[in-house]
């Protein structure tokens, strides 16, 4: 088990039953599983989000997710790396080509166990799991560069915050989005 994010983990305040929930699942789940950081876990395994808005907080940055035909977050695996931190500030730098991203809160800003469908990605199977998503807050300028990758994502832009889950065609992130927005309003 790697101590550093468990401790992490067990210091963050949940937001809400949803999370407290959900923090309580994956601790659980990270003492009696070893490998939860790599995708050789396939029940569940961490990945990492980032939740970006503009310098007057009014959009969020977001990319269309070619696997789930959704507006959706930036973010990706772990892939054995357990400083989520690091790993979504690469995430960052890889879906949308930002470099100057400023973290609005030290720490873990959101948390959350997301079911993930079958589907087919790069030409091979992948079955129905859990992800441990750890979330993370961040402000860029609309001014930056930003870019696809194309090889997952077909198109970015700044979507108006209170327009985000009308562009989220997956039902299950509604209520993510909608916290993070809340949470957001909240961060001075």
């Amino acid at each position: 088990m790697n101590e550093e994010l468990y401790k992490q983990l067990l210091e963050y305040e949940p937001y809400d039953e949803n999370e407290k929930c959900d923090k309580e699942v994956i601790l659980k789940f990270m003492e009696n599983n070893d490998d939860v950081l790599t995708r050789e876990n396939k029940i569940a395994h961490f990945t990492t989000s980032a939740w970006i808005t503009n310098h007057d907080r009014t959009k969020i940055l977001m990319i269309y997710h070619n696997i789930y035909n959704s507006w959706a977050w930036i973010g990706g695996h772990a892939d054995g790396d357990s400083n989520l931190f690091r790993v979504v500030k690469k995430e960052i730098e890889e879906e949308t080509g930002l470099t100057n991203v400023k973290p609005l809160i030290d720490g873990i800003c959101g948390l959350n166990i997301i079911t993930v469908d079958n589907h087919i990605k790069r030409g091979k199977y992948v079955n129905s799991h859990l992800h441990f998503d750890i979330e993370y807050v961040f402000e860029a300028s609309e001014e930056d560069y930003i870019r696809i990758k194309e090889d997952e994502n077909s198109d970015i832009k700044w979507i108006n915050i209170e327009e985000v889950n009308d562009y989220s065609t997956e039902e299950k992130m509604k209520p993510i989005y909608t916290r993070l927005n809340k949470k957001l309003k909240n961060i001075k």
